[in-house]
């Protein structure tokens, strides 16, 4: 063994000073090791090549994960994001007792939030990369990138939340109130915790009055007081609240 690491890093200074190599007669462990050097200079081509070589030379040798994992690393490196998603997919699903799982979990939301667009495009890839931070939360809960997962959501959730209330505010300024209620109400309760819920819930509440639908306007202003009483526009609503309270009990 200790041979074997004086001659893997005697190859290594030859590496650095002579490019690639001829990988015909190294070990499998050896190929690896040069494959990671490339990944680590970015010589991100070649790392691809040798790495899908020891994927296929190797199958069944005790590498194949990190060759698996780096080519993974690599096609993320090249914003290759949907061939990554696929390489660290394979990984997840091929090879379950690999201490990689875990990095791939998370690498592979990462993947689909890199392809997530602006929110008034398609949110398809940014619906998956919630689902796989999700997945990565409650399979790894005790994860040191727990957190990071979690910062994830919430700011593709605000990105979902923006898509929503601008088609409902869409649909309002069409005279397509229901449509517009509905997406409001969807904004309120899916993505509470962004800032477009207050706004979506305000929003309800001018339709609601302009239309003198009093009684459900009135509803909506105490769930506006219960739910978001340090909003900029508390005040305006709780007044609002008072006038109609006093008006409807009047009548």
């Amino acid at each position: 063994m200790h041979k074997l690491l004086i001659f893997i890093s005697i190859l290594l200074i030859g590496w650095g000073c002579s490019g690639t190599i001829d990988t015909v007669n190294l070990s499998p462990e050896e190929r690896l090791q040069y494959a990671i050097k490339l990944y680590e200079e970015e010589d991100d081509e070649e790392a691809v090549k040798e790495f899908e070589a020891i994927l296929l030379q190797y199958s069944g040798s005790s590498i194949v994960d990190d060759a698996q994992y780096y080519l993974a690393q690599t096609r993320f490196l090249r914003e290759e994001y949907i061939i990554a998603a696929y390489e660290f997919s394979k990984l997840i699903k091929n090879m379950p007792a690999s201490n990689f799982v875990s990095d791939s979990q998370y690498m592979l939301a990462e993947c689909y939030y890199q392809l997530s667009p602006n929110y008034n495009l398609d949110q398809t890839y940014t619906v998956k990369a919630i689902d796989e931070f999700q997945a990565f939360i409650d399979f790894f809960p005790l994860n040191e990138k727990v957190q990071d997962a979690e910062a994830r959501i919430h700011e593709l959730n605000i990105k979902l939340a923006e898509k929503d209330f601008t088609i409902a505010n869409i649909y309002a300024k069409l005279d397509y109130y229901t449509a517009s209620m509905k997406y409001y109400d969807q904004v309120v309760e899916t993505y509470h915790d962004t800032k477009f819920a207050p706004r979506a819930l305000f929003r309800k509440i001018m339709l609601l009055m302009e239309r003198e639908r009093e009684d459900e306007a009135l509803a909506e202003m105490r769930k506006f007081m219960l739910l978001f009483p340090e909003d900029e526009e508390a005040e305006y609503i709780g007044e609002l609240k008072t006038s109609l309270e006093e008006k409807i009990s009047f009548n």
